[in-house]
This record gives C-alpha cells, sequence and structure tokens, in this order.
C-alpha cells in the first residue's frame, strides 16, 4: 500500500514583485501648481512607495491576515488584491468570485436608497438582478436594517451603512472575500454575527483575507498572517509569530520615538528622585526571551536621588497592549522596609509562577512616597512577551481539563 500525499490546495490569488508608488504633491494651492509645471515642479513632487516588490501566494481555503502599523502598506496590497487600485509594477493573478469590503460604505451612491444600493452594489460585485432579487430578503435580514431599506443611505449611521455593506458582499458567494478593518463599526452583537458568518465561510473552503488592527481577531481567525513594514514583506506563516514580531516593530518604534526620560509634570525640573532603568526576564533566560508558563519573572529597577530621600517607596506595574493593567505591587505592599535614598538603589521584585496569557507586555516602573504621591514614573520602562500556551487563551493562562459524561439514551 502507497502513502496517500497530501496535494496543497490551488493557488486562488498570485502576486509577484508587486509595487505601487503615489505621488505626494506640496503644492498648497492651484496657483502653485500652475506656477511649478515642468522641471520646476518636480521639486513640489514626492514619491512615496506605499509597496515595494511584494510577493504572496494565496491558496484556496486559507484566511490571511494582514498586518501592520498605520502607512505600512497593507490596505493598498488589499485594494490591489480587489483591482481596486492598479500596482505600479508586478502582477496579480486570480481566479473565483471576488468581493471586496474594503472601505466604510464603498460603492453606495449616497443619494440612493438602500434598496437601490442593494441592487448597483451586487451589480458591481457581479450578480444579475435576478439574482440579486432572489437574495434581497436575506440581505435585508442578515443587515438588520430593514425600516430604513426605502432611505437614502446618506441618512445612514455609520454601523448601517457597514452592516448593510457586509450583508451584500457576503451574499454574493464569493470564493475570495477581503475584509479591511470595517468590522470594528457595527455593534457587538453584528460584529458576532459577521464573525460567524466568516467562520462558515471557513467550513465551506472559501478564501479570506482580513486587514485588521485587532491582534486578536487575527490570531483567533488567520492560519496565516503576513506583517507588512514600510511597504514591504518582513514576515509571513504563523498568526501567533507574526503578531510577536510586529509588536516588537511597535515596541522599537515607540521607543525611537521616546523623548529622553524626565519627569512628566515639569521637563525641565531635575527631581530628587527618578527611576533611571528597568529590566525584566525570567529566572534561567535572558533579557528578551519569552516568559513561559509557570516562570518566575524577576523585574529589576534601578532608583537614584540626588538628595536623602527619607519616604519612598518604589511600584512596578504591568500592562497589556491595550493599557489595561494585569499586575501590579510595591515595595510597601511586599512589606519591606527601605532606607533613606541617597545615590543609586536597585529594588529587584520576583513574580511566582507566572501565568501571563501569550502576548506582548510593558511594566511601568514609579518612584512614590508614602501618600502615593507620585515622584517620578518611567512608564514603559521595559516590555516583554509571553509565550503562546496551546492549552488556553486569553491573558489569564492556567492549567486547565475537561471530561465528558454522556447519558445513554432512554431508547
Amino acid at each position: 500500500m502507497t502513502a496517500l500525499s497530501l496535494t496543497p490546495a490551488p493557488e486562488v490569488v498570485r502576486i509577484r514583485d508587486v509595487s505601487k508608488r503615489f505621488t505626494v504633491r506640496k503644492d498648497s494651492s492651484i496657483k502653485e501648481r500652475i506656477v511649478t509645471l515642468g522641471r520646476a515642479g518636480r521639486a513640489h513632487r514626492q514619491d512615496f512607495w506605499a509597496l515595494q516588490n511584494v510577493s504572496l501566494e494565496i491558496r484556496a481555503g486559507s484566511t490571511i491576515g494582514l498586518i501592520g502599523h498605520n502607512g505600512s502598506g497593507k490596505s493598498t496590497l488589499l485594494k490591489v488584491i480587489g483591482g481596486i487600485i492598479q500596482p505600479t509594477s508586478g502582477t496579480v493573478e486570480e481566479r473565483g468570485r471576488l468581493a471586496a469590503l474594503l472601505e466604510l460604505g464603498a460603492g453606495f451612491h449616497p443619494d440612493l436608497t438602500g434598496r437601490e444600493n442593494v441592487y448597483l452594489n451586487a451589480a458591481v460585485l457581479g450578480l444579475s438582478r435576478e439574482e440579486t432579487a432572489g437574495k434581497f430578503d436575506d440581505i435585508v435580514a442578515f443587515s438588520g436594517i430593514g425600516d430604513f431599506i426605502d432611505t437614502q443611505v446618506k441618512f445612514y449611521s455609520s454601523g448601517m451603512y457597514v452592516r448593510l455593506a457586509f450583508a451584500v458582499a457576503i451574499h454574493t458567494d464569493p470564493d475570495i472575500l477581503l475584509v479591511d478593518e470595517v468590522l470594528a463599526v457595527g455593534d457587538e452583537a453584528f460584529q458576532r454575527k459577521c464573525l460567524d458568518k466568516i467562520r462558515t465561510f471557513q467550513a465551506e473552503g472559501r478564501t479570506i483575507v482580513i486587514v485588521s488592527h485587532s491582534l486578536g481577531q487575527i490570531t483567533e481567525l488567520c492560519d496565516r498572517a503576513v506583517l507588512l513594514n514600510k511597504g514591504t514583506v518582513v514576515f509571513d506563516g504563523d498568526p501567533l509569530t507574526a503578531v510577536a514580531r510586529f509588536r516588537d516593530l511597535l515596541e522599537d518604534r515607540r521607543l525611537a520615538e521616546r523623548p529622553a526620560g524626565a519627569p512628566r509634570d515639569d521637563p525641565q525640573r531635575v527631581p530628587e528622585g527618578v527611576v533611571l532603568s528597568t529590566k525584566v526576564q525570567a529566572v534561567g533566560r535572558g533579557i528578551g526571551e519569552d516568559i513561559r508558563f509557570g516562570d518566575d519573572v524577576v523585574i529589576t529597577a534601578e532608583v537614584s536621588s540626588t538628595e536623602a530621600l527619607d519616604d519612598w517607596l518604589c511600584a512596578v506595574q504591568i500592562d497589556n497592549t491595550l493599557g489595561q493593567k494585569v499586575f501590579g505591587t510595591d515595595t510597601r505592599r511586599l512589606g519591606l522596609e527601605l532606607s533613606p535614598l541617597d545615590g543609586v538603589a536597585t529594588v529587584r521584585f520576583v513574580i511566582r509562577n507566572s501565568t501571563l496569557g501569550a502576548g506582548k507586555y510593558f511594566v511601568n516602573t514609579s518612584l512614590m512616597d508614602s501618600a502615593s504621591r507620585h515622584i517620578h514614573d518611567l512608564v514603559q520602562a521595559a516590555s516583554f512577551n509571553a509565550e503562546d500556551y496551546a492549552r488556553t487563551t486569553g491573558m489569564l493562562r492556567a492549567d486547565a481539563e475537561a471530561a465528558v459524561t454522556v447519558e445513554p439514551s432512554a431508547g
């Protein structure tokens, strides 16, 4: 008996060396543009390459997330795939029906009613009038705006816009669905309905490409993620790894843009006490290595005072990427008796058996007095990644078990 070989799914999108250039004009008026026509006008133009030599293959049935900071090229790439804009160089080949939900209300005419826009948008997406009529009731039911379907869409709220647009897109039975950030607009109930529909599409073997700043959404829905930075692909593969790499890029960017450390309340004042530095690592591993489930985590802070500080304490706080506090403590809570601070002191906190869920975390360090007045804060003084844990998801990582009991049927 010969072993069965798994045949890879066919390619439905092939992108080869795609680059896209936009020209940014520096003219402030039409008069300036006319005056600077010709060779002199080159000084008033600047080329911006949104994409540079991007090559990707997308196979049928995959769900791919495009991530990156603002201006990285992810939305431009989605528009190139959707045929909304043409690349400056390179080629894009596709097969199958494609539906694109790229911008809020894209394809809707503000002076037409919701009903008229359904037929117009469906026609743009490739449906005949008869096909649209057959799906019309389902589209309206999914959107949930039945009472306003004969109202001009210029009077719609942003949520109504996106609900109707999404309903039309998914009812065209696309082979490839492109979604750009619009799921963040609807209310929570509609977002859940959209995510349920996307999961149905996944089960049916359709191909989905999503642009989202919700990294949790990317890791939950996608089997592959592409990280873009300055128009180039810097990572293509496992979504959890892509998200970790992206958060590292964001942290590098934040550190590069952060001004030199100084008290936030008065940059000109040299405080009597300052937080000099903060480091974080797991016991037995180096700084920068991922924190694992059950690790003892060490946070080491250096504080200093230019004059004797009799009343002081050191506090640390761990935040997630949304700025939510997930852990906090200080030397007073931990029962430390501190001598007056005169010079440099090293404070070492140990978090035993850490249970942080996968993701990036930031450590804030504060020098305070016993009345909880802040002498100096070093915000996001250090950061670390907690590695993925296959058995659970979420902010809290814990050992978990499951059991099933089946009651026999009465028959």
